[in-house]
């Protein structure tokens, strides 16, 4: 064999082990990612590295070749991208545990929480856009075609013969927002009807509907499609996860109770490894473009609820408001819920354990 051909094999060998290094980091602590890689003989003059939450994905799928046009207008270089969509919580693990992402979207603050106090994420991050937050929806039920059940609120779902789906808290950041609500909407119906919030009767509440649930999947996503599959009767689940299916040609229910949640997503630039990758004014401008009107507009093509008031007003028949909304101050904010309900003595595990 001649030198030349010699490198050229060599050349080969080392990009087909730098691939599966790149792929076995986004894979980190052994957790499974969805990645989608790009093609080495594709890369622009910039790569960036996007670790998401997995109800993101098809809405990111079409803002970011809508970012490169930009950026390449602006900068004149090419930008391609590597992503991975996970479960929330899953997802900022995975970050935490060394995989390299340059910008991340997840479900709630506290999971971008765990990257700042890992010193990945400024602390400044909410000072970006509407508090670092790039979408927002509400907790919301989806049912079969017609509502066979008859669902109307979240007390429906303790009912006798009912199955319900939800995903593990543990894993996904959209099941603790699903726990959040029902546990809010059981304060919400000891104030009304004892004037004054009730931590043991919103328990209670939550523990009648978890009797019914069918199973706990990793993500949203996982268990949006355990439905599709015909497992349970009903899904507590994003209301931009319904309409999307719906927009699809899905035939569903989308349910809004009364007293639900309202939930709002961040996004935020890893600064640690942007910084590293030479990526920061890349990822800086990815962010900052998930919060114009383009990218808005893709949003809430999926469902979302927009952050800008612009596209949030134009779109807002599409978006019915809840009498009793709440958000997450209303539960005391995350350092309460947190300590509260998911503790390893906290209520949540107080429901799952019986006791």
């Amino acid at each position: 064999m001649n030198f030349k051909r010699s490198r050229q094999l060599h050349g080969c060998f080392a990009a087909l082990m730098l691939a599966i290094l790149t792929l076995a980091a986004v894979g980190c602590g052994n957790e499974k990612a969805i990645t989608t890689m790009a093609d080495p003989s594709k890369q622009g003059d910039v790569t960036l590295v996007v670790g998401a939450y997995s109800v993101a994905k098809d809405a990111m799928e079409d803002i970011l070749p809508l970012f490169a046009a930009q950026w390449k207008a602006d900068t004149g270089q090419e930008i391609s991208f590597q992503q991975s969509y996970e479960a929330s919580g899953t997802q900022a693990r995975a970050i935490v545990g060394g995989f390299e992402a340059d910008v991340t979207l997840l479900a709630m603050e506290g999971d971008v929480e765990k990257l700042v106090k890992a010193g990945l994420v400024a602390p400044t991050w909410r000072e970006q856009g509407e508090q670092g937050m790039v979408t927002r929806s509400v907790v919301a039920l989806g049912t079969r075609e017609g509502n066979p059940k008859g669902i109307h609120d979240f007390a429906d779902l303790a009912k006798p013969g009912v199955k319900v789906l939800y995903p593990n808290p543990k894993t996904s950041g959209g099941a603790q927002w699903d726990i959040n609500a029902i546990y809010g909407a059981g304060l919400k119906l000891s104030e009304e009807q004892e004037g004054v919030k009730d931590p043991a009767a919103a328990k209670a509440f939550l523990e009648s509907v978890h009797a019914n649930v069918e199973s706990l999947d990793k993500s949203g996503r996982a268990s949006m499609a355990a439905f599709e599959y015909g497992v349970g009767d009903v899904i507590v689940t994003y209301e931009n996860e319904l309409l999307a299916r719906i927009a699809q040609g899905v035939k569903y229910e989308v349910i809004i109770p009364k007293n639900t949640m309202l939930i709002e997503n961040p996004a935020a630039v890893v600064e640690k490894y942007a910084d590293k990758h030479g990526t920061r004014a890349a990822a800086e401008a990815l962010v900052d473009f998930l919060m114009t009107p383009q990218a808005q507009e893709v949003f809430a093509k999926y469902g979302f609820r927009p952050v800008d008031k612009q596209v949030y007003a134009e779109n807002k028949s599409r978006y019915p408001d809840p009498a009793g909304l709440f958000d997450i101050h209303y539960l005391g904010g995350w350092d309460e819920v947190r300590s509260t309900l998911y503790s390893k003595r906290g209520i949540w595990y107080q429901v799952l354990a019986g006791i």
